[in-house]
């Protein structure tokens, strides 16, 4: 089953038509042609991180609408996709055994960063889904430790998706003539090079993103890196010896370069 490291783009945008989301909204749509037909779907989204990793597991997760400002209906969306208890309950399981202390939590419904690219890549709402946290402090050698623990899956036809954004300064989306010399391409490339590339080994890449606050531009891109980490969990449930990634996606999400990156 292939793991999908995305941009889930700025609040609801990418379902209300906006024009700085077109490439993003047109990507999701036509992704699910790569993904195949999976059992169920485990995302890492940005908007969620506890001291411990935590995962859902409701049986129907409710909706959480983490933005504000927006126009009415979009705090009417709904993702009616069941959750998966059982499994959730597996990996509860599994994660005690390599050292993580997991907790398990049935009221926390499915945020932005779930239901919005979900609706555009699974619209019918008919694979059962659910999420397990970031762990606070955001440390990237333990959210690689986390997907590797994860890895498991990809046997059980459990797709894994990373929803965050590869460049996620607040203020530069606004401002774009502040930032002339681009560093959201610089850093992009950086990104793609060490993901996609075949000139690394593994614990040369691991090395790259465990640093990756020494990359150019790096905390101009990321002021607060919880958009970023999702990518290392990912990264790490492709497994001990990830295979280089497929930029599946490299363009403007409001005026910034983004990208997606598929391991499958």
């Amino acid at each position: 089953m292939s793991v999908l490291y995305l941009p889930h783009g700025g609040g609801p945008l990418p379902l209300m038509g906006d024009a700085g989301h077109k490439n993003l909204t047109e990507f999701l749509k036509n992704i699910r042609s790569r993904l195949g037909q999976p059992a169920a779907i485990l995302i890492i989204s940005a908007h969620w991180e506890e001291a411990q990793p935590t995962i859902q597991s409701a049986k129907s997760p409710d909706m959480l609408y983490d933005y504000s400002g927006f126009p009415p209906e979009t705090y009417e969306i709904t993702y009616p996709a069941p959750g998966q208890p059982s499994l959730a309950k597996e990996i509860h399981s599994e994660l005690g055994k390599v050292g993580f202390k997991p907790v398990l939590d049935g009221e926390r419904g499915f945020d932005h960063g779930v239901f919005v690219p979900l609706k555009l890549i699974f619209p019918d709402a008919d694979i059962p889904c659910f999420q397990i946290s970031l762990i606070r402090g955001l440390d990237p050698a333990r959210h690689i430790e986390l997907g590797r623990a994860l890895s498991y899956l990809n046997g059980l036809n459990v797709l894994i998706i990373g929803s965050g954004m590869s460049f996620h300064n607040m203020r530069a989306f606004f401002s774009r003539s502040e930032h002339p010399d681009q560093p959201d391409e610089i850093f992009d490339q950086w990104l793609t090079k060490v993901c996609c590339s075949d000139n690394f080994t593994s614990l040369e890449r691991d090395h790259e993103l465990i640093n990756w606050e020494q990359a150019p531009a790096a905390r101009y891109c990321h002021p607060r890196e919880e958009h970023l980490i999702p990518l290392h969990v990912c990264y790490g449930a492709a497994g001990d010896v990830a295979p280089p990634a497929e930029l599946v996606f490299n363009g403007e999400v409001l005026g910034v370069k983004v990208s997606a990156l598929l391991w499958d």
